[in-house]
C-alpha cells in the first residue's frame, strides 16, 4: 500500500513544492485548505503523516494537531510555521508533535529528510503495533523485532526449515544479539511445540551446580541433598533443551553430555539406573566454538555432535534497519512499565540511535532506552536523554586513542550514573526513584551508599 500524507495548507505554492517533492516517492498526497477540509479528509483515511501549516483560514495547526491527538496519539505530524511562532512549534514538539519546519524552506533535503524520519517513525509504531496483535493471540510467545533483509531471511529459515527438523541446532552470535530469542523460536515452530523448553547458562553455574541441575540427584547423593530431585535431562523429555553459553561448560560436562546425547540415557548423581530422555538439543554460545576446540578448550566429538544446524545471529550493527523498531518497542515497554508520559524519539535522536556502534547490541539499546525513559522529565526524547553524565552517547565505538576501562569500573561508572539519574529525576526521594526503578527501596538505598551516592528519605 502507498504511503499516505494529508498536507494542509492554503498557500498554492507550498502545495505545488510538496507534490513536486514527493512525486517519485510513492506517496499517495492528500491536500487541504482548511481545517475543515483536514477534519473530513482525517475522518476518511488512517493517514501515515500529516504536515499541517500554521496559520489557515479557518484555524491553526497546533489546535488541528491537538485535536488529531485525542483520536490518533500515535499520529505522525510536522509544523510549518514562520520564525515568529517558532517557540509555540518548539512546545509542540514537547506535546509529540514530530518536528517543525520554518518558511521559507530554504534546504529541500532537510525537508526530505525530515518527512523520511516521520514516515520511519510511523511505518516502526504500525509494524509494533500489528506485532503485539499477534503476540497477544499466541499469548506471551518470543518477542523477534526485525526489518532488515538478514533477519527476515534468518527466521524464514529458522521457522521454515530449521524448527520442522527434530535435530540439534547450535546458534552463534555476540552477546546481546538475541540467541535465546532465535532458541525459543526453534521450539515453538518444532513439533515440541507443546511440551516443555528448559533453559540454562552453563556459565552461571559451577560444575557441580550444574551437573546436579542437568542429571537430578537421589537422596544422599551429597551433602545436602535432602531429597531426591529431577534433574532438566528428566524434565525436558519429550521437550527441548537450550544450553546457552555451551562454550563454559567443563571438560568433565563436556564428555558427560555427549554421552547422554549418543545414548539417550542418563543416570541421576548418586544412581547407577538409566533413564531414558528424548529430548531436543539446542546449544548458543558468543564465542567462536572452532577456536575453542584449537584451543583445547572444548571437545571436538562434543562440537561436531552438537553444529548439527547452524544459525549465525548478526550483529546490531550488521543490521541497521532493525535499531528503530526495536527502540520504538522497548520505548513503549519501559513508558507503560513506569507509568511515563514520555514523547516519541526527536529526528536527531534517531539519527544518533541508528548511527551508534552498539557493542553490546540489542540489550545494550534496551538498557539505553529504559535509561532515556527514567530521566526523560517529559515530552520527546532527545539524543541528551542517551548520553551518560559525562556526555558519552551508549553505543559509539571507541576512539584509536582511547584507553580500555576495566570491566569492573565500567559497571561502577554505569551503576553510579544511573541511580543518581534516577534520584534527580525523583527529586532525591529514594521510595520514588526505586519505584521507578524497579527494585525494592532497601536495595536500592543500599547501592546508592555503596556507590557513595547522596539520597533523601
Amino acid at each position: 500500500m502507498k504511503t499516505k500524507i494529508l498536507l494542509v495548507d492554503d498557500d498554492p505554492f507550498t502545495r505545488r513544492l510538496f507534490e513536486d517533492l514527493l512525486r517519485d516517492k510513492e506517496v499517495e498526497l492528500k491536500t487541504a485548505a482548511t481545517v475543515e477540509q483536514a477534519r473530513k479528509a482525517l475522518l476518511l483515511t488512517d493517514f501515515n503523516l500529516a504536515i499541517l501549516d500554521q496559520r489557515l483560514p479557518d484555524g491553526n495547526g497546533l489546535d488541528l494537531f491537538a485535536e488529531i491527538r485525542l483520536e490518533r496519539p500515535r499520529q505522525m505530524a510536522i509544523l510549518i510555521t514562520g520564525f515568529a511562532e517558532v517557540r509555540d512549534a518548539i512546545r509542540a514538539v514537547r506535546e509529540g508533535l514530530f518536528d517543525y519546519l520554518t518558511k521559507p524552506f530554504e534546504n529541500l533535503e532537510e525537508l526530505e529528510a525530515v518527512i523520511g524520519k516521520a514516515l520511519e517513525m510511523d511505518r516502526a509504531y504500525r509494524e509494533i503495533s500489528n506485532l503485539r496483535e499477534t503476540l497477544n493471540s499466541r499469548q506471551g510467545s518470543p518477542v523477534v523485532i526485525s526489518r532488515s533483509a538478514v533477519m527476515e531471511r534468518l527466521l524464514q529459515q529458522v521457522n521454515e526449515v530449521v524448527a520442522p527438523l527434530d535435530t540439534t541446532v547450535l546458534i552463534l552470535g555476540e552477546s546481546g544479539t538475541g540467541k535465546e530469542l532465535i532458541a525459543k523460536q526453534v521450539h515453538l515452530h518444532s513439533s515440541r511445540a507443546n511440551k516443555t523448553m528448559l533453559e540454562i547458562n552453563c556459565g552461571a553455574l559451577s560444575e557441580s551446580l550444574l551437573e546436579a541441575t542437568l542429571f537430578g540427584f537421589e537422596q544422599g547423593a551429597f551433602t545436602g541433598a535432602a531429597k531426591a530431585a529431577k534433574g532438566y535431562f528428566e524434565e525436558a523429555n519429550g521437550g527441548t533443551l537450550f544450553l546457552d553459553e555451551i562454550s563454559d561448560m567443563s571438560p568433565k560436562l563436556q564428555v558427560s553430555l555427549l554421552r547422554v546425547l549418543q545414548e539417550k540415557s542418563f543416570a541421576r548423581l548418586g544412581s547407577t539406573v538409566q533413564r531414558p530422555s528424548d529430548f531436543r538439543l539446542i546449544c548458543a554460545t558468543n564465542k567462536p566454538l572452532e577456536e575453542e576446540v584449537k584451543a583445547g578448550r572444548f571437545r571436538p566429538d562434543l562440537y561436531y555432535r552438537i553444529n548439527v544446524v547452524l544459525i549465525d545471529i548478526p550483529p546490531l550493527r550488521n543490521r541497521r534497519e532493525d535499531i528503530l523498531p526495536l527502540a520504538i518497542y522497548f520505548l513503549d515497554y519501559f513508558k507503560h512499565k513506569f507509568n511515563k508520559t514520555t514523547g516519541n524519539f526527536t529526528p536527531e535522536a534517531i539519527s544518533a540511535l541508528e548511527a551508534a556502534h552498539w557493542a553490546g547490541n540489542v540489550r545494550e539499546l534496551k538498557h539505553a532506552v529504559e535509561r532515556a525513559v527514567v530521566i526523560n522529565l517529559g515530552g520527546q526524547i532527545t539524543q541528551a536523554d542517551f548520553g551518560m553524565l559525562s556526555g558519552s552517547f551508549p553505543g559509539v565505538a571507541p576512539t584509536a586513542d582511547a584507553q580500555p576501562m576495566p570491566f569492573r569500573d565500567a559497571r561502577e561508572r554505569f551503576e553510579r550514573e544511573y541511580f543518581a539519574n534516577l534520584l534527580q529525576v525523583a527529586g532525591g526521594n529514594v521510595s520514588e526513584a526505586a519505584r521507578l526503578s524497579g527494585i525494592s527501596r532497601q536495595n536500592f538505598y543500599t547501592n546508592a551508599n555503596r556507590l557513595e551516592i547522596v539520597t533523601k528519605s
